[in-house]
Formats: C-alpha cells, sequence, structure tokens
C-alpha cells in the first residue's frame, strides 16, 4: 500500500482528482480516509492517463511520489505561520503610515528589505501578496520590487478570479437634470 502523507487535506486531493480528470468518483459527504481508499484503489489496479498539468506530475509514479511526499501548499507550520503574519502586520502598518519609519517597530529601511526577502517566498498566504503589492509605492525602496512566489495552483485561481472580474464589470452612470437640479445616478 502507498502511504499518503497527512499534510495532504481532502480538499487538497479532491482538487488533484478534479485537475487530474481521474476516474473517481466521490461525494462531499466522503471523509478524507475515503477519498484517500479510492485514489489508493486506483493506483494500484489501473493504469493512468494523465493530461498536462500545472502539478508537473506526467505519469503514475510522479503522481505516487507527489502523494507520498510533503504537501507543497503546506509549506509553514503554525508557529511559522503566525510569525510570518506578524511581519506581514508590521509591514502593512508602514505602508498605512505613509512609509515612515517614526510610527512603526522598524529602524530602517533595511530591515524592511530583509523581512519582506524572507516573507516573499510565502506568496499563497493573501497578507504576503498584499505586503509586496503596498510596497511598490514607497519611493525609498529605490525602485525594488518583491514579488511573492506563488503555487501554480493558487495562481489558477488568482486568474480565475481576475477573468471573472474583467468579465462583468460594474457600472455607473451619472446624469444630471438642469432644471431640478437634480443628479440621477444608474447602477448596471
Amino acid at each position: 500500500m502507498i502511504p499518503i502523507d497527512k499534510t495532504h487535506s481532502k480538499t487538497d486531493l479532491t482538487d488533484l482528482i478534479n485537475d487530474l480528470n481521474l476516474p473517481i468518483v466521490f461525494s462531499h459527504q466522503d471523509n478524507k480516509a475515503d477519498i484517500q481508499n479510492k485514489l489508493l484503489a486506483l493506483l494500484r489496479n489501473k493504469r493512468i492517463h494523465i493530461p498536462d498539468n500545472f502539478y508537473g506530475i506526467k505519469s503514475k509514479d510522479d503522481l505516487i511520489l507527489y502523494l507520498k511526499n510533503h504537501n507543497p501548499k503546506k509549506m509553514l507550520s503554525i508557529k511559522e505561520k503566525s510569525n510570518v503574519m506578524k511581519i506581514c502586520k508590521s509591514i502593512i502598518q508602514y505602508c498605512k503610515n505613509d512609509f515612515d519609519l517614526t510610527y512603526c517597530h522598524y529602524n530602517t529601511q533595511k530591515e524592511i528589505e530583509d523581512d519582506m526577502d524572507y516573507v516573499k517566498q510565502f506568496g499563497d498566504i493573501s497578507s504576503v501578496r498584499r505586503c509586496c503589492r503596498l510596497l511598490r509605492n514607497d519611493v525609498k525602496m529605490c525602485g525594488k520590487i518583491f514579488k511573492p512566489l506563488i503555487s501554480p495552483q493558487l495562481q489558477k485561481d488568482l486568474d480565475e478570479k481576475n477573468k471573472i472580474k474583467k468579465i462583468y464589470p460594474y457600472k455607473i452612470t451619472i446624469r444630471r437634470s438642469t432644471p431640478e437640479n437634480k443628479i440621477i445616478l444608474v447602477f448596471d
């Protein structure tokens, strides 16, 4: 039997099955163990065709190796994640205070750069992406841009969200009627 690493959650496994188009039928009532058993039964019995995907899995052996190893999306322990969040809060505070070192716990720009170099590798956390986006407006960074490292799975989700935003833009029309001096707002 192939041991599936415990860091793979039920959601991660269902996403993997759906993204790889594996012939496994599961319901929302199935728990993690049920899904693992169905996945293991498929790996034991059948030859699997795996389409191109963003996981980098090309064969059945790659899939087995992916499931045996630590989940790449779960890079941080709870303690490490809380430390990253604390750093992000400090950087966001610095940005909200107009990039002034007087009103934050940082003493130099170098400390901020060092912290950003550390946290940018955890780009799957939304606060890290926000820090990177806010720091782009800091003129004291001398054009340094901190680009967060985002997993392919999350990048796919973010691209889909942006695509939906572009398809359905919000629209407001302002009409002024001069005789009554009234303003009419129309939301489409």
